[in-house]
């Protein structure tokens, strides 16, 4: 799933933060951007592993758009933070599938192309995303 992160850039004397706004309390800085982002990563998986443990449901992304008129956020910039939240949707289970060849080559492209960690992962992520509108 890509997260929108807002970033709130330092100067000599301050960090970079991160914001996720998505995922209660997760905020975090850096002194780089590397630093930065690498800790929204770190936190990003400490929160939702929080909120899977005490079984509310995983916060789902919601459009960068949707924020952008949060004055929490104005003067802010934005950038997206891909995670893996399968770990903390339950138990896995294996299902058969049958798709069409032409759409099993676009998925096994877009995995390859965007580093996702598998088809099975694109296929949550892509039934929450649908799931989360209904």
């Amino acid at each position: 799933m890509q997260y929108p992160i807002c970033i709130e850039w330092g100067d000599e004397n301050t960090a970079i933060g991160i914001q996720i706004p998505d995922i209660p309390g997760a905020v975090t800085a850096g002194d780089t951007f590397e630093d930065a982002y690498n800790a929204a990563v770190e936190i990003a998986h400490i929160m939702l592993q929080e909120i899977a443990a005490s079984g509310e449901p995983i916060p789902m992304p919601t459009s960068m758009a949707d924020h952008l008129g949060n004055l929490d956020f104005v003067e802010m910039g934005w950038g997206l933070l891909e995670i893996d939240i399968s770990p903390y949707m339950g138990k896995t289970e294996k299902v058969n599938v049958t798709l069409p060849g032409y759409v099993i080559q676009r998925i096994d492209r877009y995995v390859r192309e965007h580093n996702v960690k598998s088809r099975s992962s694109f296929l949550a992520d892509a039934a929450m995303e649908k799931l989360a509108r209904y």
